[in-house]
């Protein structure tokens, strides 16, 4: 409440944002006792704008002093919001720029998701993510199946797009993806378009599909190769091999993508860093 009760007047919200901070803060903080912090309506008000594409990936987005303007609140308010949007991976701060919307573009996030790596060849060498050659098998229209529908959130039948790609280390299969996206939004991708681009699959989707992905959720078990799957790995049938299940989300958690991995872990280990 400290930023509601400064002695000198708060300055005045702009007129398009207005009822929006009226009826997401003023009244939450009037009638809820249980209400959110200020800084998190505020944080949320930010990520509304995200996933309406007001700020487009790789865009710097308002000042600080701005969007306290805007939304009528102290410039430490907003501070805070956009700390913790950045400690997320939505927002990018950079020293003496300014502060702008992440994107799947940047080198430092094309492995964020890939956490696959060749095993050290020697004692305490850390292991380096490495580019992958991408080898797409299929991409294809389908109707959504229970299990698909139920992870994606849509309806047993709904139209999806699938596509199945193997990923190469120095010419060795290490991953086979089963990849399924919800059909309205992805429609338009085909297995053309995937072949000619070079750049990472999620900045894809973000740059021509209007689909970020901000986070995942994984699932990790052991399983047997089948037949087929050994085939593409080179790999011996019933050897195990590690399944990784993702969902992924983009703005506001909404589920965008549902991927199954198998990994092949002869010379390669999945690698994940806890902070």
């Amino acid at each position: 409440m400290h930023d509601m009760m400064a002695s000198r007047p708060a300055p005045t919200p702009a007129p398009e944002l207005q009822a929006a901070h009226v009826s997401e803060s003023a009244s939450k903080l009037a009638s809820n006792p249980s209400f959110s912090p200020l800084y998190r309506q505020i944080k949320g008000l930010i990520t509304r704008s995200l996933q309406q594409g007001d700020w487009k990936p790789g865009e710097l987005i308002p000042s600080e002093a701005d969007l306290a303007r805007r939304f009528g609140v102290s410039q430490g308010t907003v501070r805070k919001a956009v700390d913790e949007l950045a400690a997320e991976g939505l927002l990018l701060r950079r020293q003496g720029r300014g502060t702008f919307v992440s994107t799947h573009h940047e080198e430092r996030v094309k492995f964020r998701f890939l956490r696959i790596v060749r095993d050290a060849a020697g004692d305490g060498a850390r292991p380096v993510p490495q580019p992958m050659e991408r080898q797409f098998l299929e991409c294809k229209r389908s109707r959504a199946s229970q299990e698909v529908a139920r992870t994606l959130g849509i309806k047993v039948g709904e139209s999806v797009t699938q596509i199945r790609r193997l990923l190469l280390l120095a010419g060795e299969p290490v991953v086979y993806e089963d990849i399924y996206l919800p059909g309205p939004a992805f429609r338009g991708l085909t297995a053309e378009r995937l072949e000619s681009y070079r750049g990472p699959l999620y900045a894809l989707f973000e740059s021509e599909f209007s689909t970020r992905m901000v986070r995942a959720e994984e699932k990790l078990r052991a399983v047997n190769a089948s037949a087929q799957e050994a085939q593409l790995l080179r790999v011996r049938e019933a050897e195990a091999l590690l399944l990784v299940e993702r969902l992924s989300f983009s703005y506001g958690e909404l589920p965008a993508e549902y991927r199954r991995g198998l990994y092949n872990t002869r010379h390669h280990h999945y690698r994940n860093e806890l902070n």
